[in-house]
């Protein structure tokens, strides 16, 4: 399922200041749309991996492969505002602080199951179809990527696939972006 712009604003601005970790949530939606990560990726992101300064953060793949994702303004004012307001409660719940970066509110590493309700409970929110999952925002990421102009090579790369056959099964292009390439690009269009 692949959502287009508008869902995904609905869906990033699902959280409100009435659910209890609503700060933390928003950065797991961010972080997802923004460097889309792998549900299992984000789970296990630590502290460490975040370099907001720097404006990316280090995604550990499949294999145990590294990339550096890109941030963009919106991801990193919800992270910072989660690691200044939230995180902090959530780490003194627990005896040993994690280094995880998303935590439960017992101070634990959220689940990457928890992170697959929390998508589902605020897609449902904002009317936005039961198939949606943490990988939906990931093929969204890649979909909306390659619809702005980026070549499936540098899509590759942000979404850590090995092969550029994988990138090419589930990221589709709409028809409007292969037309206006098509007609700029080819002497007879």
């Amino acid at each position: 399922e692949v959502l287009s712009e508008k869902q995904v604003g609905r869906l990033l601005s699902a959280p409100r200041r009435a659910d209890p970790w609503w700060l933390r949530d928003l950065a797991i939606l961010e972080l997802l749309y923004a460097t889309g990560a792998r549900v299992s990726e984000l789970a296990t992101l630590k502290c460490r991996d975040v370099h907001l300064k720097e404006r990316y953060v280090i995604c550990h793949g499949k294999g145990d492969k590294q990339r550096i994702v890109p941030l963009g303004e919106q991801a990193i004012a919800a992270v910072q505002r989660y690691l200044e307001e939230q995180r902090p409660r959530l780490a003194a719940r627990r005896e040993n602080a994690s280094e995880w970066l998303i935590l439960s509110p017992r101070g634990a590493p959220l689940r990457r199951e928890r992170i697959w309700e929390l998508v589902k409970k605020y897609a449902a929110r904002v009317d936005i179809p039961s198939e949606i999952s943490p990988h939906s925002l990931r093929h969204s990421f890649a979909t909306h990527l390659l619809a702005g102009g980026a070549d499936l090579r540098q899509v590759q790369e942000l979404l850590g696939h090995a092969s550029i056959a994988t990138t090419q099964i589930y990221t589709h292009v709409d028809h409007t972006r292969l037309k206006a390439v098509h007609q700029a690009f080819h002497p007879r269009a």
